[in-house]
């Protein structure tokens, strides 16, 4: 890898000033991570293990669960053992379950020497990661499904919550596997996918990583749906993308209360990266909160409205507003925050003696104004208007006219402002008069 070089060092600086709001938010969390066997065994692994290797240093507390599918059933093939599936589940005997362990076992290792590789690389004479095991997984057959017994396939039954706390506060990252043991003793092969899932949410997890190959979700026009509740997907036709057990399982996580699932490419290098440290992320997130807040404005938010105006107002795009006008104002505003960022704002000033309003210090972040958010914002304000009994906004603006026109307003003449306004009018900005009858 090559050292970057001058040219490269603004985008660098861009992306740490970008990324430090989320180096402070993760640190101290908890993030439960699958990694899939076949993830394992492909061409990116060495750079994702480097990657939560780089978690795991900024303080992230992380559990890994890892599956061995394809490993066990290239052993399976190996030792020429034919198994039978009962649905989704493969019948696993006392002949298959001797292989399971093996490939497991394999795979494990596989994963422990590549974090003690990764650290070694970067910081010679490190042992690595430290990484802790143990018995925290309780398991029970699966029992007879179909007619078919499914022999050694289990179950989960109980975790150790409290064990795998405590390991957190002596390691750097614990490593479970897909087995579990039953209180008599009795060994199981697990689904590592519902492990993962189930530990996050008894860990009551900030984040549950699921790495797959096509992690975006698109709807049925092709386009990349990037963050989604569980009950948006659902209303959602044609969703295609990840595989349906993986969509499951983070649908299942957001029931059981983890903050946030993060779907992200197993193939693609520095895919993690760039879905945990920059906004808008590469991969798709579920959460039970809507990722975007489209809300009325409070006293804190006046420094992100600020953040965002000011540029405008140094441009002359925007009247200029002090701090002591803003802060008296802002209940006039709507924001749109994403991510703690404030994307968009607005603000609604009635005229209710004339039955308009005016909407005004509309603005939205340079890298937003292609994603619709200006649209959403006026769409928002316009309602604000109505719930006050307004039936016709009006704008004034000197660089915006054609979008305003494109979203329902029409040319008028200073005249038709409310009297008040004009008289406020400012003559050498010669603004453009905008007006829309709102829908009753």
């Amino acid at each position: 890898m090559t050292r970057p070089g001058p040219q490269d060092y603004p985008a660098f600086v861009r992306w740490m000033r970008e990324a430090s709001p989320y180096l402070r938010a993760h640190r101290g969390q908890t993030f439960v991570v699958y990694l899939g066997g076949d993830l394992v065994a492909g061409q990116a692994f060495p750079q994702v293990v480097q990657d939560l290797a780089l978690l795991s240093g900024i303080g992230v507390k992380l559990v890994v669960v890892h599956g061995a599918r394809p490993q066990v059933e290239e052993r399976l093939e190996r030792a020429g053992i034919a198994t039978t599936m009962a649905g989704d589940l493969r019948v696993t005997d006392s002949t298959a379950l001797a292989e399971v362990k093996q490939a497991v076992a394999t795979v494990r290792y596989a994963i422990e020497a590549q974090f003690a590789h990764a650290t070694g690389q970067r910081m010679p004479g490190s042992s690595g990661v430290r990484i802790l095991g143990g018995n925290f997984v309780v398991a029970r057959p699966a029992g007879i499904v179909g007619g078919v017994d499914l022999q050694f396939t289990g179950e989960l039954r109980k975790i150790d919550t409290l064990g795998l706390r405590a390991q957190l506060e002596h390691a750097d990252l614990v490593l479970l596997s897909p087995l579990g043991h039953s209180p008599t003793g009795e060994l199981f092969s697990l689904n590592a996918l519902e492990l993962a899932t189930v530990v996050a949410g008894e860990l009551a997890a900030g984040k549950l990583i699921l790495f797959t190959p096509q992690p975006e979700l698109r709807d049925a026009r092709g386009r990349a749906l990037r963050q989604l509740t569980p009950q948006e997907m659902k209303e959602l036709p044609g969703i295609g993308g990840p595989p349906a057990p993986v969509l499951a399982a983070a649908q299942r996580a957001c029931r059981l209360g983890v903050g946030r699932v993060h779907l992200v490419s197993s193939v693609d290098d520095g895919a993690l990266l760039l879905e945990l440290f920059t906004r808008d992320g590469v991969g798709t997130m579920f959460s039970n909160a809507p990722f975007d807040q489209l809300r009325r404005a409070t006293i804190d938010d006046v420094g992100g409205v600020l953040d965002l105006i000011e540029p405008l107002e140094a441009a002359g795009v925007l009247v200029k507003r002090s701090r002591e006008k803003l802060e008296m104002e802002i209940d006039h505003f709507v924001v749109m925050v994403r991510d703690g960022l404030t994307v968009a704002c607005g603000a609604v000033y009635p005229y209710p003696a004339d039955g308009m309003a005016e909407l005004a210090c509309i603005a939205v972040h340079p890298d937003y104004r292609r994603a619709g958010f200006g649209a959403s914002l006026v769409a928002a304000l316009e309602r604000r208007a109505a719930e006050q009994g307004i039936g016709t906004v009006f704008v004034l603006t000197t660089q915006a006219t054609h979008w305003f026109q494109e979203h329902g307003f029409a040319r008028e003449g200073i005249e038709r402002l409310p009297m008040r306004r004009q008289a406020l009018y400012n003559f050498q900005r010669n603004s453009q008069v905008l007006i829309k009858a709102l829908a009753r």
